[in-house]
């Protein structure tokens, strides 16, 4: 009788202690450093008792080299992430709790704080290319057999997926295509609402220190003064930026006129590097532009924005439907591009911005000293490399991967399949004339000026075309050992 009494309580201490433990849920940020609009915290925040906020420096992502040996992450995005978590961890302290930093693998860091903190979800945000699958796989294998859920949300797009009209492998590959099919009828749903708070962490749960640009193999430096912008990570400033673009400038109404432009702030929204990390959602910016619209103007030019955040989504679409074969060489219509070689030295000179072409090297000599090139100046850069040296696209992909602040892999990837004639376009040969490009978009040589102090005396009638100067006249115009091109300037006349 005795026995019986003690196992009766055992399980009702039991039943009680189950009923009253605290439910915990680990919040992995990945590309969605924002605590606006961010699915993955709302859920959490709706199905646990306390949740635990986690960001981790991926040492391959951090670490790591391309294919072709170049540093994944190079020290302008590196800086830029860094202060986007300091300002996530400053915003989650702000609701009452904090960022918990840790460096590693994620698959194996967040099964052993799982295990530790007796967690029972990890909530993030999916992912869709190679490398980032790999790692989300091996970690739901890895939670699934201790019991732990991951639970995949969503913060990239404007459109929810289930809101298509179809399923995702059946997206049209060609964006005129996509846009016809959702284009006002697929809704964009509202952005989540920033929580009001956050529970405090668990006692004894160190939250860790945020790394030092250092810590990465890179130098601390100063930003160029030439940069069109001094870009700062984090979601305040993303916040910043769209409210400059739009309310305090207007620039938004004049978006389509001044897009194209090299020099400046505001002739475009820069809006990419946020995005890219998910220090701004898409929908924030689309909502944020149908009130401007309501409250202020209604033109082609806020329509355009709207139409670029599209190709945005179509990217990414066509990252998930056609995976690994947006990296592949012949993309996703598997072209044979036997033509394009591995020729390293022709890619120097290009990424060196010695070509002896002044637009592509005013623009590569950007990247290199900013981390920043204008959409402009990518489609030049990229069809000068693909087209006129023959060089394999991917190298330039991939050196895009390491130098761009804004790097996305869906965009950049699909950019590049784009312009090499591999990816969506319905087009053979997407080839730009550098020459017209270059007096189209910068008449005066004002931007080649900035970024090749070479040329700062040629007159503008010649400032693109200093292979017509003779000896005589480079010395007048002090080129100080400006390259002859590389190509055939002709060609282009």
């Amino acid at each position: 009788m005795h026995e019986q009494n003690y196992k009766t309580e055992v399980l009702c201490v039991h039943f009680l202690n189950t009923r009253f433990m605290k439910r915990r849920a680990i919040v992995w940020f990945r590309n969605d450093l924002r605590l606006h609009d961010n699915e993955a915290l709302c859920s959490a925040l709706r199905m646990a008792d306390e949740i635990i906020p986690v960001y981790i420096f991926d040492e391959r992502i951090f670490h790591g080299k391309t294919r072709f040996g170049f540093p994944k992450t190079g020290k302008f995005r590196t800086k830029f992430i860094l202060e986007s978590i300091a300002d996530l961890r400053a915003n989650i302290r702000h609701l009452g709790s904090d960022l918990v930093i840790r460096s590693g693998r994620p698959e194996d860091i967040i099964p052993e704080m799982t295990a530790e903190l007796k967690c029972s979800w990890v909530m993030c945000n999916r992912e869709r290319t190679y490398e980032e699958v790999l790692v989300q796989d091996v970690l739901e294998k890895k939670l699934w057999s201790t019991g732990v859920e991951l639970l995949y949300t969503r913060g990239k797009m404007l459109y929810h997926t289930q809101d298509l009209p179809v399923p995702v492998h059946h997206t049209p590959d060609v964006f005129t295509l996509f846009r016809k099919e959702n284009e006002g009828i697929t809704p964009i749903r509202e952005p989540l609402p920033t929580p009001n708070a956050i529970t405090p962490l668990p006692a004894g749960l160190e939250a860790g220190e945020i790394p030092q640009l250092r810590d990465f193999g890179h130098e601390s430096f100063a930003p160029d003064q030439r940069s069109v912008l001094p870009f700062i990570g984090g979601e305040t400033e993303g916040l910043k930026r769209l409210r400059h673009y739009f309310w305090e400038k207007d620039q938004v109404a004049s978006y389509k006129e001044t897009r194209n432009g090299l020099i400046g702030a505001d002739f475009s929204s820069k809006f990419s590097p946020w995005l890219a990390q998910g220090c701004l959602s898409p929908k924030m910016i689309y909502h944020e532009l149908k009130r401007y619209e309501r409250e202020r103007v209604k033109n082609e030019s806020t329509y355009w924005l709207f139409f670029e955040l599209l190709w945005r989504d179509f990217f990414r679409l066509m990252g998930k439907k056609h995976g690994n074969r947006i990296f592949l060489k012949g993309g996703i219509q598997n072209k044979p591009m036997r033509h394009l070689r591995n020729n390293m030295e022709a890619f120097e000179t290009w990424a060196q911005g010695k070509t002896g072409v002044p637009f592509i090297d005013a623009n590569m000599r950007e990247l290199a000293a900013t981390g920043w090139m204008s959409n402009r100046g990518r489609q030049n850069v990229a069809s000068f490399l693909v087209r006129d040296l023959k060089v394999n696209w991917q190298i330039g992909a991939e050196y895009f991967e390491s130098m761009l602040l804004d790097y996305d892999p869906c965009s950049n990837w699909g950019n590049w399949t784009y312009v090499a004639g591999v990816g969506s376009d319905p087009r053979e040969d997407r080839y730009f004339n550098i020459l017209t490009q270059a007096t189209r978009y910068d008449a005066n040589g004002d931007f080649v000026r900035i970024w090749c102090p070479e040329l700062k005396h040629v007159p503008a009638e010649l400032i693109h075309r200093p292979d017509l100067l003779c000896g005589a006249e480079r010395q007048k115009y002090q080129l100080n050992g400006y390259p002859k091109p590389m190509v055939r300037v002709e060609k282009w006349t």
